[in-house]
């Protein structure tokens, strides 16, 4: 049987087994203003350091909810100014941290156990991961989308310093001394050309807590997507979730991980530098979407979510450091088979019953995961008693479900939620289990919606002229798709990615759902804004964005004409001199720019690529021409 005739037989098996089960589930409200009101969406966790209760940050409810352990019963729901993105407790803690993320986000500090608020913080835009040093002195927080951390005094309650990260910082642990902050940034921060001769890698932000210097760690080549980083108990490593993309190469299949690995990067922090890069991937079936990943007290365990897979991936701390780890179960991208290992993996996967699992905390020898789609926990007894290995299989990979007693169970936070098409749509786009061999998900090129940061060489326009990912927001409403415009419709490019990224055959009702979804992503205010409107200097660059008539191509609402234009940017491989004019909207969220992502920020476009500035169209004169030009730009919408 052909290799595309394989993939869809498999797929076509698994999608009439499991049919449209997870599009039976009713609603969840997708109103503007209203959206996903009635779901909770679990996502950031925290268990207290007696193992009585857990708090849990519902990012759609706008809660936190306390749940009595180790019963499960929810004992407690506390509303919140905006989606909460993550907790920490204080010190001492008789207060919880909640970081509310919004364009000005605040911090919360909840007085426990009456869970009242007695007090907040203002911090940037994006506000996620709160981290209390070790003297419980100083609460970090990262700002996601200013692209810093902010220092504050815990006692005074005052923001006292932002320390600048790299790029979308989204999580972060200190040291157990509390000498040094790691801060892992989302994406890459670069050019992603082919003429491009550094390294295309976001980095881990390491911040001096006394100094507050900064250096940075760069990971893998390929490395993007990072969601999670904690330090070991001992203060020598720290581990981060990302994936790994082989981006260099043509994807012309999705098996042994060609496409994406999804992995986990190993830190030592004294030499600052990373010293392995651990696949999570069997030979034959991904681990698509690790999200966060937490070592238990005693440092025995390391525990990371799957988000694509519901799964719980566990490994002892001391074979992850270990010598056949390193010698065997890191990707060799490029290359085929992808691992040395052969499919050897010392991950232990446990399947659970929710759907999307993010946040973890331990409570004991328990491990709870936060099900963000189906609104449930699930609790995973790492020290319950294994049962003797089938002969079949090496005693390494037995799976904790398979375990004696209660090892896996799942706490109903509320009732099951009821999904809208939008929200179900969501769920598929970051489903990795509908990919051939669940290597990973639409989110896995286009995390939250948006773009990867990389060049890839699809082989719907010949070979050998790689293109950036664009973001999916608004690309229902902007076609065609693609840079090149060889989609007519964002529809048609659903299908399409679905058969040639994901190498399946799915129901059309899942396409429709993810149509949905995609169509109702709204753009985040830019940070660029000063109390949600243009700055003075923005205010100009608008002038000059309609002298220059850069608004011939780029018009009001959706600042694009949807028509393809030749702006002298052919390179030689292109397929044609033509490409689409892309909207502005949220591009300050889209670095690198241009179709093959050669200029790293909107002011590398303007003064080296001369964009929109040749042609008898006039000129920016001055040094802060340009930059009111950028300003405007980047301030949209």
């Amino acid at each position: 049987m052909a290799r595309e005739e394989y993939c869809r037989s498999v797929a076509a098996i698994a999608a009439s087994i499991l049919g449209l089960a997870a599009l039976h589930g009713g609603w969840c409200r997708g109103e503007a203003g209203q959206r996903r009101a009635l779901c909770l969406g679990p996502s950031a966790l925290a268990a207290s350091s007696d193992g009585r209760s857990l708090y849990v940050a519902c990012a759609d409810a706008r809660q936190v909810l306390r749940v009595e352990l180790p019963e499960g019963r929810v004992a407690q729901h506390i509303d919140l100014p905006a989606p909460p993105s993550g907790l920490a407790f204080a010190a001492d803690q008789a207060t919880l941290i909640v970081a509310c993320q919004a364009p000005r986000s605040t911090v919360v500090l909840l007085d426990l156990p009456a869970g009242t608020a007695r007090g907040s913080i203002q911090v940037g835009h994006g506000a996620t991961s709160p981290v209390v040093s070790a003297d419980g002195e100083r609460l970090y927080v990262c700002n996601r989308f200013d692209n810093d951390v902010s220092v504050i005094d815990l006692a005074s309650g005052r923001q006292i310093a932002r320390v600048a990260a790299v790029r979308e910082p989204v999580a972060a642990d200190v040291t157990p001394d509390g000498r040094l902050l790691l801060v892992a940034n989302h994406l890459p921060n670069t050019r992603s050309d082919q003429d491009f001769a550094g390294e295309i890698a976001p980095a881990v932000t390491l911040i001096d807590t006394l100094s507050l210097e900064t250096a940075e760690i760069p990971l893998r080549r390929g490395a993007n997507s990072l969601r999670g980083l904690c330090v070991t108990p001992d203060g020598r490593h720290a581990l981060v979730t990302h994936l790994l993309a082989n981006f260099e190469m043509v994807p012309f299949r999705v098996d042994t991980g060609w496409i994406d690995v999804n992995v986990v990067s190993i830190i030592d922090i004294a030499r600052r530098q990373v010293i392995s890069t651990i696949g999570m991937d069997d030979y034959d079936l991904g681990a698509g979407n690790p999200w966060d990943v937490k070592c238990s007290g005693d440092g025995r365990w390391v525990c990371v979510s799957s988000a694509g897979t519901h799964q719980l991936c566990v490994i002892p701390r001391a074979e992850l450091l270990g010598d056949f780890a390193h010698r065997t179960m890191q990707p060799m991208m490029a290359v085929w088979p992808i691992y040395l290992s052969l499919g050897e993996s010392l991950w232990r996967r446990v399947p659970l019953a929710g759907k999307g699992p993010r946040g973890l905390a331990f409570a004991g020898s328990t491990v709870y995961a936060a099900e963000y789609f189906s609104d449930t926990l699930a609790a995973v007894d790492l020290d319950g008693p294994p049962r003797p290995a089938p002969a079949v299989q090496p005693a390494k990979s037995i799976d904790l479900a398979d375990r004696e007693g209660d090892a896996v169970r799942t706490i109903a936070l509320g009732p099951s939620p009821r999904m809208s098409l939008e929200r179900q749509g969501e769920m598929l786009f970051n489903d990795a289990t509908i990919c051939y061999e669940h290597w990973l998900s639409c989110a896995s090129c286009h995390p939250d919606g948006r773009a990867d940061g990389l060049n890839w060489d699809l082989m719907n326009d010949s070979q050998g002229n790689p293109k950036n990912t664009k973001s999916m927001l608004l690309s229902h409403a902007t076609p065609p798709s693609m840079a090149e415009g060889v989609r007519a419709t964002a529809e048609v490019a659903v299908r399409a990615g679905i058969r040639h990224i994901l190498f399946a055959e799915r129901p059309e009702a899942e396409s429709v759902a993810i149509d949905a979804y995609l169509r109702s992503l709204e753009p985040v205010p830019s940070p660029y804004r000063v109390g949600g409107r243009l700055s003075p200097a923005a205010e100009r660059g608008r002038e000059q964005f309609n002298r220059l008539g850069c608004d011939r191509c780029h018009p009001v609402p959706l600042y694009t004409d949807l028509k393809m234009h030749d702006v002298g940017t052919r390179r030689t491989d292109d397929y044609t001199n033509r490409f689409d004019t892309p909207t502005l909207v949220e591009v300050w969220r889209t670095a690198p720019y241009l179709h093959d992502g050669r200029y790293a920020t909107i002011r590398d476009l303007l003064i080296e690529g001369r964009h929109g500035l040749e042609g008898g169209r006039g000129s920016l004169a001055t040094e802060r021409e340009i930059d009111d030009l950028a300003e405007f730009v980047l301030s949209l919408p």
